[in-house]
């Protein structure tokens, strides 16, 4: 039986990340969404910052053309927010069934944890969120389609693990992340199938099948 990988932290989390995950849990509220649900809407006046406990959220803004720009996917043990500006939030919402915990920023350091402690905590948080947004970043700036498609199906390979790994969004939000059009996504998905790169089953399904031959074509 083919087993289907749900997206996860590739690597066990370190003792920082698990401390992190306790603060939430004592600190926060927990709440389920379902698919499509609004987490919290674009501009909305908060402090919250989000840990995803289980499913997957992105985040995305309404451009005042119409257009949206998906600015990130968000799966179980990452913290979002953070890095976000207090006013200038954008939507986050479920892309399957998804359970969230949710921390007013200004309530963390009431927590009682030592102060250096936190500190490193949130500091990792942080950085891994920004790490993101930067890699995003350098991905609309310097990659081709087929690089962009590529990258992405390798990194959600990589987070998940497993042989088939299930996407929980479906392909026009790939195409608002990767800022091409969903025709150029399928195409470039179609030339990945047709090199023996990536395989799929069905829309939703896929297995890297050349991980080296992937590696140097996103490395040219």
């Amino acid at each position: 039986m083919v087993s289907t990988a749900i997206l996860h932290p590739a690597i066990s989390a370190p003792p920082i990340e698990t401390g992190l995950t306790s603060l939430f849990e004592q600190l926060g509220v927990v709440t389920a969404f379902r698919p499509e649900e609004e987490v919290c809407a674009q501009d909305e006046a908060n402090d919250v910052v989000y840990l995803v406990l289980s499913g997957a959220v992105r985040s995305a803004r309404l451009l005042s053309d119409g257009r949206r720009q998906i600015s990130g996917f968000y799966y179980a043990g990452d913290v979002l927010g953070l890095a976000t500006s207090l006013f200038h939030q954008p939507a986050v919402e479920a892309l399957v069934d998804t359970r969230t915990i949710a921390v007013r920023r200004s309530a963390l350091p009431h927590f009682g944890l030592p102060g250096e402690r936190l500190e490193r905590l949130l500091w990792r948080a942080t950085s891994e969120e920004l790490a993101r947004v930067h890699d995003h970043m350098m991905l609309l700036a310097r990659k081709s389609a087929v690089e962009r498609v590529a990258g992405f199906l390798e990194d959600i390979a990589q987070r998940a693990g497993g042989d088939w790994v299930f996407l929980p969004m479906p392909r026009q939000d790939i195409a608002d992340y990767l800022g091409l059009s969903i025709e150029t996504v399928s195409r470039m998905l179609t030339q990945l199938q047709g090199q023996r790169l990536v395989a799929f089953d069905g829309c939703r399904r896929f297995r890297i099948c050349a991980s080296a031959r992937l590696a140097r074509l996103l490395a040219a």
